[in-house]
């Protein structure tokens, strides 16, 4: 009997790293647009990328070798952006992640929650909220993304994040990242 348990256990062990996103249930939604990049496509990317001398490249190279998968959740849907709202205070409370930082310009929201890393400059997660893009940020089907959920899992170094990101031109509230 006592061998029958170590069997199960040990054949349960690799179930418990395969741990589903609660976010995951958005990517068969036809309401909400999503874009998911696992370690294997941000290694690639870096390793085709590694030998490139410009330093904003070398920076990308590092931060994607740092990061185990990137997934983001897009809608213009009521209905749907208030599931993602919900599911996202959820999750931040369940997960204990902690707030960063708010920015509020205009109609536009930005919250961004971490779980920590290594140390004060690492975090294993990041996870940013974005709700009410104005309406002259239209994609080429001239669609505008009220709500948009990031999240990022690996050992990121948010201080290379945080120029990269202002290097990029993101969206303005991101800019405010520095005044902080």
């Amino acid at each position: 009997m006592r061998k029958l348990g170590l069997i199960i256990m040990a054949m349960a062990l690799p179930l418990l790293g395969m741990s589903q996103s609660i976010f995951d249930k958005y990517e068969d939604s036809e309401k909400i647009g999503t874009v998911t990049i696992n370690k294997g496509m941000l290694k690639l990317a870096a390793t085709v990328m590694e030998h490139d001398e410009d330093e904003d490249t070398q920076q990308f190279v590092e931060i994607a070798r740092s990061i185990n998968n990137i997934k983001v959740f897009m809608s213009e849907d009521a209905d749907a952006s208030a599931d993602m709202n919900a599911t996202m205070k959820k999750y931040v409370k369940s997960s204990k992640l902690e707030e960063l930082m708010k920015v509020r310009d205009g109609d536009t929201h930005v919250n961004f929650y971490i779980r920590n890393g290594k140390d004060d400059t690492h975090v294993a997660e990041l996870l940013m909220y974005v709700t009410g893009i104005d309406e002259k940020h239209h994609d080429k089907n001239g669609r505008n993304f009220e709500t948009v959920l990031l999240t990022m899992t690996g050992d990121i170094d948010l201080t290379k994040v945080g120029s990269l990101t202002r290097k990029m031109k993101l969206h303005k509230g991101l800019n405010k990242l520095e005044e902080h």
